[in-house]
């Protein structure tokens, strides 16, 4: 178990393996074990870094608003990664590729996971169940919360309970029951520290990185948007879609998810 200094708090990682580094950005209603299934695929040929945000896991609860770009950089400063492979789900998908246009003589390689570029606007209507959520986490109600966050993120709009495999959902709200508890989202996400200013959005043609976007079929359909956006607009990138899986497909399809993973960091060294 091993702790990162960041300003005044402890921010949890592990790194396992040797060879160029990878660095797994996890979702932002969950933590580093979402990627549990990934671990021994990746650290067998590359050196892996995976860590809890603060407000996640086994870090410090947030106290304030962060900027999670300054997160990231602060922790690979301190373990000596000066180029890494980034793969981020939801959240931290977003932040690194952010990341990438700020920095991008650090990034080798970016994977997005069922992410939305910063500036993205989201049209129609929102997830189902998004706004009883939020009342539900602002009252305190962890097991309401957490529930209607599996039933947005983990079935998503296509499923009920009943069609979802109940190991992903028991891990998932396991993972969940934490920023909720610590009420991570309204202290430090909601108002965003130093955003990107143009946002990605608007800079997709100059990401100079391999970039793989990856999405689940049965996400929200704007993120599968996005997904196009990305693929379409950054000039080395290409779109894989994983099928009958949510918003996070490396949970409920990992055997599919490792395969295009280790191909396309195979190809982009």
């Amino acid at each position: 178990m091993a702790f990162a200094k960041i300003g005044e708090s402890k921010l949890y990682y592990e790194v396992a393996g040797e060879g160029p580094t990878v660095v797994l950005g996890h979702a932002g209603f969950v933590d580093s074990r979402m990627w549990d299934d990934q671990w021994q695929a990746l650290t067998q040929d590359y050196r892996v870094i995976r860590y809890d945000m603060q407000g996640y896991g086994r870090s410090d609860k947030a106290s304030g608003p962060i900027s999670r770009r300054q997160e990231l950089l602060s922790l690979l400063q301190q373990l000596d990664a000066q180029q890494a492979h980034l793969i981020g789900a939801s959240m931290s998908g977003e932040m690194m590729l952010d990341f990438a246009l700020e920095h991008p003589e650090m990034v080798l390689s970016l994977v997005t996971v069922n992410s939305t570029p910063s500036g993205f606007e989201m049209q129609g209507e929102p997830p189902r169940y998004l706004m009883e959520m939020f009342q539900a986490a602002q009252q305190g109600e962890v097991d309401r919360a957490s529930e209607l966050q599996m039933r947005i993120w983990i079935d998503g709009m296509y499923r009920e309970p009943e069609q979802v495999d109940p190991g992903v959902r028991e891990k998932a709200a396991l993972m969940n029951q934490i920023p909720v508890r610590n009420q991570t989202f309204f202290i430090a996400d909601s108002q965003p520290v130093n955003p990107l200013d143009p946002p990605a959005a608007t800079r997709l043609s100059e990401i100079e990185c391999p970039v793989l976007v990856v999405n689940g079929t049965l996400d929200h359909p704007e993120i599968r948007r996005a997904a196009e956006m990305m693929a379409t607009q950054i000039p080395n990138a290409r779109r894989a879609t994983i099928e009958d899986a949510a918003h996070l497909p490396n949970m409920e399809k990992p055997a599919v998810f490792n395969q295009l993973i280790l191909d396309f960091l195979s190809a982009n060294g």
